[in-house]
């Protein structure tokens, strides 16, 4: 028997209206894991890759993973896969809370999205059902005004994916929001979405899913959870502090950089935004995603007013990267992503990018108004988080990403980018690792693709030293395939501090019954990243397109444990194209090709 999934996609072809119930290609969903990878299968089948991500023919697939609704640790993860009006790339933006675990109750292994409405819509599922209903009072609305109301408005224990102002408004880094604070952040999905003119998603109740081997599953599932509860990474440094946690450790590690990376290596000021202050200060509770024992979600209380976040990588995009060192600041700011719906980290670099380019004399004041984008300005950083989700005056130009920005202000080097997407919250000129992940990764600047930062950094293993040349493709190649395998399943990246591939790979097995070999699945997620990269190859994303900003290259980290050192990303690539069975050039191979089955898709 196959657990794991409902065996049923819902289509939805916003244009016309019309929804149909479909069966789930089982076969694809062997050879692809399932969820993103899944999803992707069927995406780059029905899209062409020329194509405008605003077009009406684009798809959006929102797919949950054959895990996601069960009882294992972490299991509550969805993706939104497109393609991204940021970089141009394939993509797909995870995230986790209670929707993913409602749409999988409600009936669905999949939702594709096609066609445009001509006014705005949301979709209810519920039982197996699905229903498309005006939306007209909503547009307008912000994430938590949009989210209560359709609460109230349908009652009983539901939950709700949207967009804001920002998503409506076509902000090129705009978020899909679920639960009010959880986000499939990256990439523009939301921008997608609005585009669309769908404003949101509400996931009823169901049923759990069937666990396709149920003996193994209850046999295995205490001892992931033991190993998670006695990891002191899972049970005490997220759970306490949440991912914030970082930010002492990143900071003397020498990779915390500041000011839009003009400055880095050591930041005398990291301890006043870190997790422990944040505990301190503001912090209430922590919050849990579904079926999570880890719990690394923050509520925070300011001004009498209850919010979550912010993150680590929040933390440093909004603070930090643009100058601020103030909790209450980056709260606020983090709120205003919140509530308008777009990436935190896209948009404190952006905010730093406009920081340094008004700081050159490159932006005149008539552009900016009264409020200055100077690094260490709070009032800019809040003024500009409030308007890029409405577009509105300065806030247009933000709206359009750091890359964008920095062309229309003739100095591209000010962009932090790969691809046009902002990169994380690690200097790779310190930690090579993600400097080849950020290169390389097949959704642009991104350090969720292979958090190498464990390996290189917090201990996991396979350890290695961050400035080792030798085995760092390998490294890489490696944790981009096991990635691969945490969210083609649902599960969280963050139990991998504790669990192993063995583990995860017995998870899969017990809930789907698809008995794989670690060959077979580490195949099938190879399949999945070269399937992204043949897409990213015909939509015109070039391998000449793998590179970091000139910074990373040419200037050395000024200071700290790491001073002196750049990224040699000419080294990295070629060793990188040669572990991924590629050319020189950086194509897949035929041979590649044909081992992994995607000769219908070569190019």
């Amino acid at each position: 028997m196959v657990g794991g999934f409902t065996g049923k996609i819902l289509r939805v072809d916003l244009g016309s209206g019309t929804l149909k119930i479909e069966d789930t290609n089982m076969e694809w969903a062997r050879d692809y894991i399932g969820g993103q990878g899944l999803a992707t299968r069927y995406y780059v089948d029905e899209v062409d890759p020329k194509i405008d991500p605003y077009d009406p023919d684009n798809e959006l697939i929102i797919a949950p993973g054959p895990l996601t609704g069960t009882s294992a640790p972490t299991a509550a993860r969805y993706m939104a896969v497109t393609k991204s009006p940021l970089t141009g790339t394939i993509t797909r933006s995870n995230s986790g809370g209670y929707f993913g675990a409602k749409l999988k109750h409600a009936g669905f292994d999949m939702i594709i999205f096609k066609g445009k409405s001509s006014k705005p819509v949301y979709l209810f599922v519920d039982k197996g059902k699905a229903e498309l209903r005006d939306a007209s009072d909503l547009w307008g609305k912000d994430v938590f005004e949009t989210t209560d109301i359709l609460v109230s408005r349908i009652g009983g224990n539901v939950s709700v994916a949207c967009i804001g102002p920002a998503g409506e408004n076509l902000v090129k880094f705009a978020s899909i929001m679920n639960d009010k604070h959880r986000a499939a952040g990256r990439n523009g999905v939301g921008a997608v979405m609005g585009s669309k003119k769908l404003k949101a998603i509400v996931a009823g109740g169901g049923k759990m899913p069937t666990i396709g081997n149920p003996e193994m599953y209850k046999a295995i599932l205490p001892k992931m959870l033991k190993k998670i509860k006695e990891n002191p990474v899972t049970s005490q440094g997220l759970t306490q502090f949440g991912t914030e946690v970082l930010t002492n450790i990143i900071n003397r590690s020498g990779i915390y950089s500041t000011r839009n990376a003009t400055d880095s290596g050591d930041d005398p000021l990291a301890d006043d935004v870190s997790g422990e202050t944040l505990a301190e200060t503001y912090l209430i509770h922590n919050q849990p995603c579904f079926a999570c024992p880890i719990g690394c979600g923050r509520v925070v209380k300011y001004n009498e007013r209850e919010s979550e976040g912010p993150e680590y990588e929040s933390t440093w995009a909004l603070g930090p990267n643009t100058g601020v060192h103030d909790l209450y600041t980056i709260i606020a700011a983090n709120d205003n992503a919140d509530r308008l719906g777009y990436d935190t980290i896209s948009a404190g670099l952006t905010i730093s990018a406009a920081m340094e380019l008004y700081e050159k004399g490159k932006i005149p004041d008539k552009d900016v108004g009264p409020t200055k984008p100077k690094f260490g300005n709070t009032s800019a950083v809040l003024e500009m988080t409030a308007k890029i989700g409405y577009r509105k005056d300065f806030g247009d130009k933000l709206a359009e990403g750091s890359y964008r920005l920095a062309k229309m202000y003739g100095d591209e080097s000010v962009s932090m980018s790969v691809k046009g997407q902002e990169i994380a919250a690690y200097d790779p000129r310190g930690v090579w690792g993600m400097a080849l992940e950020y290169a390389t990764s097949n959704i642009g600047g991104s350090h969720m693709r292979a958090y190498t930062i464990s390996n290189e950094i917090l201990g996991v293993e396979p350890t290695q030293d961050p400035l080792q040349l030798e085995g760092k493709a390998d490294l890489v190649k490696y944790i981009q395939d096991f990635t691969e395998v945490m969210d083609c399943s649902g599960l969280c990246q963050f139990p991998s501090f504790a669990l192993n591939l063995d583990d995860y790979i017995e998870l899969v097995n017990a809930v789907t019954g698809f008995n794989y070999t670690k060959d077979e699945i580490m195949k099938a997620a190879e399949r999945v990243w070269n399937l992204e990269r043949l897409f990213n190859l015909k939509a015109g994303i070039k391998p000449e397109d793998d590179k970091l900003p000139d910074r990373f290259l040419n200037v050395p980290i000024p200071k700290g444990p790491k001073k002196g050192n750049v990224v040699p990303l000419s080294k990295l690539l070629q060793d990188y194209y040669r572990a991924r069975g590629w050319d020189t050039r950086g194509y897949p191979t035929e041979e590649k090709i044909k081992e992994l089955g995607l000769e219908f898709y070569k190019i």
